[in-house]
């Protein structure tokens, strides 16, 4: 098992919603900010959300804002993403990754998971 765990990847319609789930390690998720970033074939791994170690500070690239959702619940030491209005242009693999800060640069981040495949069909 690995320190961070994706799930909840899969084929949805365009519209659509799909909530992607990252277990973490405990030590991990009690002291590091966490993010999401996702790559689409041919394309460089990009940014898609952050949030802050506690929670209270959230940031979302241009492009999903107003229709993801990243939310981190301590009791089950697990990152969500929330995604609505799914757009074919969503269609990547999603990694979840644990940095010191919620940064939009993915060198920022020291651990990621193994990534879950979403795909938004028309």
């Amino acid at each position: 098992q690995g320190e961070l765990v994706e799930s909840g990847g899969g084929l949805v319609q365009a519209g659509g919603s799909l909530r992607l789930s990252c277990v973490v390690a405990e030590r991990i998720f009690k002291t590091y900010s966490m993010g999401w970033f996702r790559q689409a074939p041919g394309k460089e791994r990009e940014f898609v959300a952050s949030i802050s170690w506690g929670g209270g500070d959230a940031y979302y690239a241009d492009s999903v804002k107003g229709r993801f959702n990243i939310s981190r619940d301590g009791a089950e030491n697990t990152v969500y993403l929330q995604m609505r209005s799914l757009q074919l242009e969503d269609t990547a693999v999603y990694y979840c990754a644990a940095g010191i800060h919620p940064s939009m640069y993915k060198n920022s981040y020291d651990y990621w998971g193994q990534g879950t495949q979403v795909t938004v069909s028309s």
